[in-house]
């Protein structure tokens, strides 16, 4: 990994969400249901929206409480799209509550998840791609054209999977950074690279104990640079101030609700 040390005076608020979320002990999947039930919404719509301009957050919301849109006018991919974020999150609850590990058979699983039926006509039938498949054609992305080649996409990410438990005892947060820039860089698969990554982002940060991060699609254009300067230069520290950015933002309106609430408790006791 590249990149220097953050200032360890910055980010006050970043290390408040970190303490908060660590005070809520979340163990179980009811732990989950509890604490996320708003986040879950909100990553699910800002994560697919960063790529598809048109999906809604009443749309998102919609799916994840009934099941269902009404009177919906979109395309079917988005509608996809939008229910495999949700069926995501159900599938993802027992491992991450297990701990389990992070392996290149759980990362297909995802990307098999969170793309199944929104794979074109071309890439599906002309090119013989598959959700829940490594990627069998050379696709580049970004200015800098990176990516792994189909033939080296497997090795790439075990030799990725390795680095991240020699860094176990490292700063979360910065290794949390290289981790998904570095998955983004591989891009290991035919399309649904960017859903995978966030997905897996917060994964990586859950199991380690720290809160899941929303980007969001308002701060694209910062997150997209952050991407670019990892890939044309290996620069980690953009990447790693977008993510503790994106964490006090996530979690600021928890933050002050916890704040206003404390404070009503000790005005009450010293009544």
């Amino acid at each position: 990994m590249s990149g220097k040390n953050m200032s360890t005076s910055e980010g006050h608020r970043y290390e408040e969400a970190v303490k908060l979320w660590r005070s809520y002990r979340v163990a179980t999947e009811a732990d989950m249901d509890l604490r996320l039930e708003n986040f879950r919404i909100l990553f699910a719509y800002n994560s697919s929206k960063i790529e598809n301009d048109a999906v809604t957050y009443g749309d998102t919301r919609e799916i994840f409480e009934n099941g269902r849109v009404l009177n919906y006018t979109g395309s079917p991919r988005g509608m996809f799209e939008l229910f495999n974020q949700r069926v995501c999150y159900e599938f993802l609850k027992p491992k991450l509550a297990s701990k389990e590990p992070l392996t290149l058979a759980l990362i297909k699983e995802i990307h098999g998840v969170l793309t199944g039926g929104t794979y074109d006509e071309r890439r599906y039938v002309e090119l013989g791609e598959r959700p829940g498949e490594f990627k069998k054609h050379d696709y580049v992305t970004g200015a800098a054209e990176v990516g792994s080649l189909p033939e080296n996409v497997e090795n790439d990410l075990a030799e990725l999977l390795e680095e991240l438990a020699d860094y176990e005892d490292k700063d979360t947060l910065k290794v949390a950074a290289y981790f998904h820039a570095r998955f983004e860089y591989i891009h290991p698969f035919a399309d649904g690279n960017g859903r995978v990554g966030r997905t897996l982002l917060n994964y990586y940060l859950m199991v380690r104990d720290h809160p899941p991060i929303v980007i969001h699609d308002e701060d694209k254009l910062a997150y997209y640079h952050a991407l670019s300067r990892y890939d044309e230069e290996e620069d980690l520290n953009p990447m790693t101030a977008f993510l503790k950015q994106q964490t006090e933002r996530t979690w600021g309106k928890t933050l002050e609700r916890s704040s206003r609430t404390k404070g009503y408790r000790e005005r009450f006791r010293c009544r």
